[in-house]
């Protein structure tokens, strides 16, 4: 149990630079900037070991926040800053879905950190991987057709209800994987004691 919860945490920390984005971009231009600013600092520093792996989440996330500065901090492009669910939604999920592209899904990155290198190419932690991160390009394909929705039908829902989902999908998709990841490592280690009888 303490270590799934420990999985959960580590890989939450990927992700930690959108979720704290999540929280504190507020209302008003004013607190979007100062999240940007925030978010970036956060993504170099808590990701800095993982970008110097060449980890294409990080990477991602820290090229995503360097444009957000760009074009709302300096450039004050208000069309993005209005529309930032879309684009940071959108943003992520298509990072996710290019890892998926290329045949090197963002979760094989952190599988091999916990795993001994002759496990690396291994067939089953290939399409884990794989399988692992197409879900979450689901879920935040989801999550950026939430946002669309609430830009052409703004009063529908609360913003209360659309940072809810957005934070649901981003835990949902942490505790699936470290479900699955420990579904996964059951079965392996059942087949294991078959073949030692």
């Amino acid at each position: 149990m303490m270590q799934d919860f420990k999985e959960l945490i580590k890989f939450l920390l990927g992700f930690s630079p959108w979720l704290l984005f999540l929280f504190i971009s507020g209302h008003t231009l004013a607190s979007l900037e100062r999240a940007i600013i925030i978010c970036f600092l956060v993504s170099f520093l808590l990701g800095f070991r993982d970008l110097c792996k060449g980890f294409i989440l990080q990477w991602g996330t820290l090229f995503f926040f360097i444009t957000c500065l760009i074009t709302i901090n300096l450039m004050k492009l208000v069309f993005v800053a209005e529309n930032m669910g879309i684009v940071s939604n959108g943003f992520l999920a298509s990072i996710v879905w290019v890892t998926i592209l290329i045949r090197k899904p963002f979760t094989l990155q952190y599988a091999r950190s916990d795993l001994p290198r002759e496990r690396w190419d291994d067939p089953g932690v290939l399409k884990s991987c794989r399988f692992i991160a197409i879900v979450w390009a689901l879920i935040l394909t989801f999550s950026t057709l939430v946002s669309i929705f609430r830009v052409f039908r703004p009063h529908v829902y609360s913003s209360g209800f659309y940072f809810d989902i957005s934070l649901a999908t981003m835990l949902g998709g942490s505790i699936f994987t470290v479900l699955y990841k420990k579904y996964k490592r059951n079965q392996r280690l059942r087949q294991n004691k078959e073949v030692v009888k």
